[in-house]
């Protein structure tokens, strides 16, 4: 079985909930703490050497339909998470709390994500520690909402 995303015709289609998924992965790299360190749908334990770093998922979505004249609209919400991971002996809570006002304040700049999205908003903010290890580790979970609209025949392009 042998899975891409080209249509029939050869074309790449990308869903808008993937372009979100890399626009905020694209917004959110080159911040002063992460840096490059920005990761999409990771599944594998992040390294030390990519410490601190982003990882940015798209969660759940969802969908309902509209009628725009003789069209159909998908109205949608996908969550976006992103999750900021710090391992530090001293000071890892304040460096969690920077990675998220250095989050916020970028997304915040750009709500609607290169016109990608009607808007995204800071849903909630979870953060927890763990010290188990040679040197604690910080997690903090920024979910955010997305709404977009599409072509209910067209989820490549947004509306």
């Amino acid at each position: 079985w042998y899975w891409d995303d080209r249509s029939c015709d050869g074309t790449t289609m990308t869903h808008v909930r993937q372009q979100i998924r890399e626009q905020v992965a694209s917004t959110c790299t080159g911040l002063a703490t992460t840096g490059s360190n920005v990761f999409q749908s990771r599944v594998y334990p992040l390294q030390d050497s990519n410490l601190p770093a982003l990882l940015i998922y798209t969660t759940n979505e969802d969908s309902g339909t509209d009628i725009m004249g003789s069209s159909l609209v998908s109205q949608r919400e996908v969550s976006v998470l992103i999750e900021g991971f710090v391992k530090a002996t001293t000071n890892f809570d304040d460096t969690v709390d920077t990675i998220c006002a250095e989050v916020e304040t970028a997304l915040g700049a750009d709500r609607t994500l290169n016109n990608l999205a009607k808007f995204i908003q800071l849903t909630s903010t979870e953060i927890s520690y763990n010290g188990e290890g040679e040197s604690p580790v910080g997690v903090v979970r920024l979910n955010y909402a997305v709404q977009y609209r599409t072509a209910v025949n067209d989820p490549q392009t947004p509306l």
